[in-house]
């Protein structure tokens, strides 16, 4: 007889890794940034990247809102239905 996984941790396990993937595109995004204004080198990219870094932060904000309780509840969800 073969265990099935509850619906709600499969559901757990795509948003924790759906969260964690917007994460890491915006830490990507704020490098590329980066990288191009330290190439450039004008005052203009600094500009860019100022504005990046404030944008990017206030989403990774929220987005580590979620992905923690996330986290924890797929853990626990894990420990609870694992075979």
């Amino acid at each position: 007889m073969s265990v099935q996984r509850p619906r709600a941790l499969v559901a757990l396990r795509a948003t924790v890794w759906s969260l964690a993937g917007l994460l890491a595109l915006a830490l990507l995004t704020v490098g590329t940034v980066a990288l191009v204004a330290e190439i450039k080198g004008t005052w203009h990219w600094m500009i860019h990247l100022e504005s990046t870094i404030s944008y990017v932060g206030v989403f990774v904000q929220y987005v580590v809102a979620a992905l923690v309780p996330a986290s924890v509840a797929f853990a626990v969800a894990r420990w609870r239905w694992s075979p």
